[in-house]
C-alpha cells in the first residue's frame, strides 16, 4: 500500500543529503527511479532528534530503498548504537527486516519501537504490514487502526482497514454458521457477539444471533436481538417475523399479528398466509366470550354453543340467507345471543313452538345433523356444483334406516363428509362433544370457502 507521507518523508531525506553530507561518514548514492518499497513509511524524527541521527536514518533509508541492505543496516545500527532505543532507528531496522522477507523478526523490532512510543504511526503500519505477511489480520487491523486514530488524515489506510473489517467479518460468520449447523449454539453465539463488537452498526449480525438463540430456546434474548436487528433496520422482514415468531409463542396474539404483518409488506415470503391466517383466527378468538372459547373442552356441548360456532365460524354464509321473522323469548342477557338469533333467522336452527330456544338444552347428533343440512343448502345455494356431492345421496347407515324421519338429513351431511358414520353406525342420540362440534364447523366453513 502506497503511503504518501512516508515517500514525501523520503524526498525530503533526499533533499537534505546535501545540507548533512559535510559530516556524514560516507557519501549516500544517488537514488535513481522509484523506491522499491513505497508501502514502507518512513520512520518520521520525534521532536528534538540531533542533525546526525537524522542524517543515518535519511541515507539508510536511501540504502534500503535502493534494495541495499548492508549499508542501510549499518546506518540503522549506527544510529542504535548511539542511541539505544531510538523509536526511528528500530523502525527502519524493522522495515529492513521485512525487506529481507524476515517478517518474525520485523513484528519483533516493530514491537520494540512501540514500546518506546505506542502511537508510533510508522511502527504502526510497518507492524500491520507484517501482521498481513504472517496472516495474523487480527493483529493488522488492530495496528492500522490505532494509527488511523493517531492520524486520521491515513485516507488509503482508511480503505484497507474496511477490506479487513470485511474480512474479518466474512471469517467470522462462516465459523458461527459452522457451528450453528452443527447445534454448537453457544459457540456460534459468541462469534456473532465478536462479529457485532467489530461491527456494531450491522442490523443482520443481531438478527443472525437472535436466530441461534431462539433455536437454543434462549427467546428472551432472541427477542432482544431482533427488536435491535430492526432498530437499526427497519426494512428487515426476517427479523419481524422473528419478533412475531416468538410473540406468538408467548401467546401475545396481537403483538405476533402485528410483526407478521409488517414482514409480510416488506417480503411476503417471511410471512407466510397459514401463519397470518393463523393469528387473525386467534386474535378473533381472544375477542370472544370465554364461554366461547371454552367450546371444544366441553363433553358436550349446548344449542348456544352450536349457534355460536355457526354465528362466528360461518358468518358470511349466515348473512346471505333470506331472514326470517321470528320471535325469540329465552335469550335476553344470554352470552351467545348476538349469534343466536341470526342463526335462527337464517333457519339454521329453530325456536320451539312456544318460542323459546332453550340456550341450554344438551345437543345430539341427530339434532344437529339436521342443523347441518340446512346449512349444506345455503351453501348449495352458492356453489350448485359442489351440492352434488350430497344432494340426493342414498346413503346406507346401519342404524338410520332410508325410512326415518332424520334419513335425509343424515345422508347428506355424512354424503358430504361433514358428519362421518362410526363402523357404519351414525349414534342419533348420542351427545355432541365440543370437540366434535369444533371439527363439524370446520369441515362445513371449508365447503363454504
Amino acid at each position: 500500500m502506497a503511503d504518501n507521507r512516508g515517500l514525501a518523508a523520503w524526498v525530503l531525506g533526499c533533499t537534505l543529503l546535501a545540507c548533512v553530507a559535510a559530516c556524514a561518514p560516507k557519501a549516500a548514492p544517488v537514488v535513481a527511479g522509484a523506491p522499491r518499497h513505497p508501502d514502507f513509511v518512513f520512520p518520521v524524527f520525534p521532536e528534538g532528534t540531533r542533525p546526525e541521527q537524522a542524517s543515518r536514518i535519511e541515507r539508510g533509508w536511501q540504502y534500503l530503498q535502493l534494495d541495499d541492505h548492508r549499508n542501510a543496516e549499518r546506518e540503522f545500527l549506527s544510529a542504535l548504537q548511539q542511541q539505544p532505543g531510538f523509536v526511528s532507528a528500530e523502525t527502519a531496522m524493522a522495515y529492513l527486516m521485512a525487506a529481507r522477507g524476515n517478517e518474525r523478526d520485523a513484528a519483533t523490532r516493530f514491537d520494540r519501537a512501540l514500546q518506546t512510543d505506542a502511537a508510533y504511526v510508522p511502527a504502526l503500519i510497518g507492524r500491520g504490514q507484517v501482521m498481513l505477511e504472517l496472516d495474523r489480520d487480527a493483529d493488522a487491523l488492530a495496528s492500522f487502526e490505532a494509527a488511523l486514530a493517531r492520524d486520521p488524515s491515513l485516507t488509503d489506510l482508511r480503505s484497507r482497514v474496511d477490506v479487513l473489517k470485511f474480512r474479518a467479518t466474512q471469517d467470522m460468520l462462516a465459523r458461527a454458521k459452522a457451528a450453528a449447523d452443527a447445534r454448537r449454539w453457544d459457540e456460534a453465539a459468541s462469534i456473532y457477539r465478536q462479529a457485532i463488537a467489530a461491527s456494531p452498526d450491522s442490523g443482520f449480525l443481531y438478527r443472525d444471533l437472535a436466530a441461534v438463540e431462539q433455536r437454543a430456546g434462549q427467546s428472551a434474548n432472541a427477542l432482544e436481538h431482533y427488536r435491535k436487528a430492526v432498530e437499526i433496520d427497519s426494512s428487515d422482514a426476517r427479523s419481524h417475523a422473528g419478533i412475531a415468531a416468538i410473540l406468538e409463542s408467548q401467546g401475545d396474539v396481537v403483538g405476533a399479528l402485528s410483526e407478521y404483518e409488517r414482514a409480510r409488506a416488506l417480503d411476503p415470503s417471511e410471512a407466510p398466509d397459514s401463519a397470518i391466517n393463523r393469528l387473525r383466527a386467534a386474535a378473533a378468538l381472544a375477542k370472544l366470550p370465554e364461554q366461547y372459547r371454552a367450546i371444544p373442552s366441553h363433553t358436550t356441548v349446548t344449542r348456544a354453543d352450536i349457534a355460536s360456532l355457526i354465528g362466528v365460524r360461518l358468518e358470511s354464509l349466515i348473512a346471505r340467507a333470506k331472514p326470517r321473522q321470528v320471535i325469540i323469548t329465552d335469550i335476553r342477557g344470554q352470552w351467545a345471543q348476538p349469534w343466536i338469533a341470526p342463526v335462527v333467522r337464517s333457519g339454521a336452527m329453530d325456536t320451539l313452538p312456544n318460542y323459546e330456544f332453550e340456550p341450554s338444552r344438551q345437543v345430539r347428533r341427530g339434532e344437529l345433523a339436521t342443523t347441518v343440512s340446512r346449512l349444506l343448502t345455503l351453501i348449495a345455494a352458492a356453489k350448485p356444483e359442489l351440492a352434488k356431492k350430497w344432494q340426493g345421496a342414498r346413503v346406507t347407515i346401519n342404524d338410520v334406516g332410508a325410512t326415518h324421519l332424520s334419513y335425509p338429513a343424515v345422508s347428506a351431511v355424512v354424503a358430504a363428509g361433514v358428519m362421518p358414520l362410526a363402523n357404519g353406525n351414525f349414534e342419533l342420540l348420542r351427545p355432541v362433544s365440543g370437540a366434535e362440534a369444533v371439527d363439524i364447523i370446520g369441515r362445513l366453513e371449508a365447503l363454504a370457502r
